[in-house]
């Protein structure tokens, strides 16, 4: 398969996502850990990273759409990508329970995940992981309990 040309805003964001550049709360950030496989860009394993991390939310309340992309050994989106992702709770002291489509298909390099939930509250990571690419541990989240309605 032939490799599409990135452009230069795809060259930037992610140059943003390796560098940290984001900033604190901009969801630009990714903690690549064990796994590893071939990868699908011929030069070498493609790490995920959160594009769009999970953000704060109420218990059983859908959170922001959560995005995780593939980043071949270049730094670029690896287009190619199409495997499935899967979400988990990474840390879960509570026990709670990940709702939602938690496998996900990417395309051109990137799954999201649009109807996430947590049934307990307290503060979480997830955790990606797909076949051919290392997984990586978003950065920690909160899910509160509604009082005083």
């Amino acid at each position: 398969m032939r490799r599409l040309r990135h452009s230069s805003l795809v060259r930037t964001l992610v140059t943003l996502v390796i560098s940290g550049c984001g900033g604190p709360g901009s969801g630009l950030i990714g903690i690549a850990t064990s796994g590893g496989g071939t990868g699908s860009s011929g030069s070498g394993a493609d790490v995920l990273t959160f594009f769009a991390q999970p953000n704060t939310a109420n218990i059983g309340q859908v959170m922001s759409a959560v995005q995780v992309g593939a980043v071949d050994s270049l730094g670029g989106i690896d287009t190619t990508f199409a495997d499935g992702v899967t979400v988990t709770l990474g840390s879960n002291s509570t026990g709670a329970a990940l709702a939602g489509t938690t496998t996900v298909r990417a395309t051109n390099g990137i799954a999201t995940f649009g109807n996430l939930t947590v049934d307990q509250a307290g503060t979480y990571t997830l955790r990606a992981t797909a076949n051919g690419a290392t997984g990586v541990t978003s950065a920690p989240f909160t899910i509160t309990r509604v009082t005083g309605q």
